[in-house]
């Protein structure tokens, strides 16, 4: 079983639940392409006002599922394919997407559910969630596409903190860094976040289209990367840390990487 991603609708309002269980809801290449599909349908669904990104079982993600790298990441192309062709696409499509975007955070939220999350526009998370990225355990940076959300929040200082360091962190701390919206107790959220979309149902959505639409043309948006600073990124893939790090986390050893 490689995951899913279910949506379900009720009146203005549709849930888009991340689903793989025994797996923290890991994010399956299935699952992204899922929801690039899915946010794009529900992007020109003129009957919603709100649109609340969740994970099922009590997590929200523990980023992309690695049990599938070989597969879908196996050489320096594949790698690349994974990040431009099927990751960033769907970071697009929900960041992209007409109506308001409310994530609702509880358990593990690392790695790609972060990167998720970051691109919504309202993040409410549970107190005893946790968050973070480490994926310099896996020998491997954040591609440009996945990282653009990341940094438009927490800023180039915190953003260098979490990568460099990659250490899990706890709800009140992502709030301090810029991460979240709100952070409410765990028996609270799910009201908490039903509130919210009250709120925002009861609002105009036309407003709320517009604001999204303007507040994204007056955010400074980056020269994309050149050929050459892509070509540049990638490079990592046919190297030993990378191999190393993924091989690490399959084997359930501590890496040992060499800087090549």
């Amino acid at each position: 079983m490689s995951g899913a991603v279910l949506v379900a609708s009720e009146g203005a309002t549709a849930t888009v639940t991340l689903s793989h269980p025994g797996k923290l809801n890991a994010i399956s290449a299935q699952m992204w392409q899922a929801l690039a599909d899915g946010f794009a349908r529900l992007s020109a669904d003129t009957s919603l006002r709100c649109v609340v990104v969740r994970g099922a079982d009590g997590n929200f993600a523990a980023g992309a599922d690695i049990a599938e790298f070989p597969q879908v990441r196996g050489d320096e192309a594949a790698v690349r394919r994974y990040h431009m062709e099927i990751i960033a696409p769907a970071l697009a499509a929900i960041a992209g997407c007409t109506h308001p975007t409310v994530a609702m955070i509880e358990g593990v939220c690392v790695g790609g559910g972060l990167e998720i999350a970051c691109h919504c526009d309202l993040r409410i998370a549970a107190d005893d969630s946790r968050f973070g990225v480490p994926i310099n355990r896996l020998g491997f940076p954040m591609a440009p596409g996945e990282l653009q959300g990341l940094l438009a929040l927490a800023g180039r200082a915190v953003t260098l903190e979490i990568l460099l360091e990659g250490r899990v962190f706890d709800a009140a701390e992502a709030r301090e860094k810029g991460l979240l919206t709100r952070v409410v107790s765990a028996v609270g959220l799910a009201e908490e976040v039903a509130a919210t979309v009250r709120r925002i149902a009861a609002g105009a959505p036309t407003a709320a289209r517009i604001n999204k639409a303007t507040i994204r043309r007056l955010s400074p948006q980056p020269v994309p990367l050149t050929a050459a600073e892509l070509d540049a990124h990638f490079a990592y893939a046919g190297g030993e840390d990378h191999a190393e790090g993924v091989s690490a986390f399959l084997a359930r050893r501590s890496p040992q990487f060499n800087g090549n």
